[in-house]
C-alpha cells in the first residue's frame, strides 16, 4: 500500500465554505478513482507549535504504487486540482509504502 500525504498551508483568504467544498471533494475521491482505498482530512491541533504554518493534512491510501501512479493523470485528480490550487499558499507532498 502507498500513503500519499499532503501537508497544506492555505491562503489567508481561503474561506471556510471553500475549504468545506474542497474537503467534500477529497472525501468523494475513493468513489472516483480505482485503487484509492481511503482519504483522511485533518486540521492541525498539535500543542507543540512545530507545524511551520501548515494547518491541514490530507492522507490518501492507495492499494499499490500503480494505483497511485494512475491517479496522478486521472481526470478526477485534474478536477480536484482546479478546486485545490487556488486555495494553496504552500504544500508538501510525501509518499511512502507500508
Amino acid at each position: 500500500m502507498i500513503r500519499h500525504l499532503l501537508l497544506v498551508r492555505f491562503k489567508a483568504d481561503a474561506t471556510a465554505d471553500s475549504l468545506q467544498r474542497l474537503q467534500a471533494a477529497f472525501m468523494e475521491m475513493p468513489n472516483n478513482v480505482q485503487g484509492l482505498a481511503a482519504v483522511e482530512w485533518g486540521e492541525n491541533n498539535s500543542p507543540e507549535n512545530k507545524n511551520k504554518g501548515y494547518t491541514h493534512c490530507i492522507m490518501m491510501t492507495f492499494s499499490d504504487h500503480l494505483a497511485r501512479d494512475n491517479y496522478l493523470p486521472d481526470p478526477a485528480h485534474s478536477a480536484l486540482k482546479i478546486l485545490f490550487r487556488p486555495l494553496i499558499d504552500d504544500i508538501v507532498v510525501l509518499d511512502y509504502s507500508f
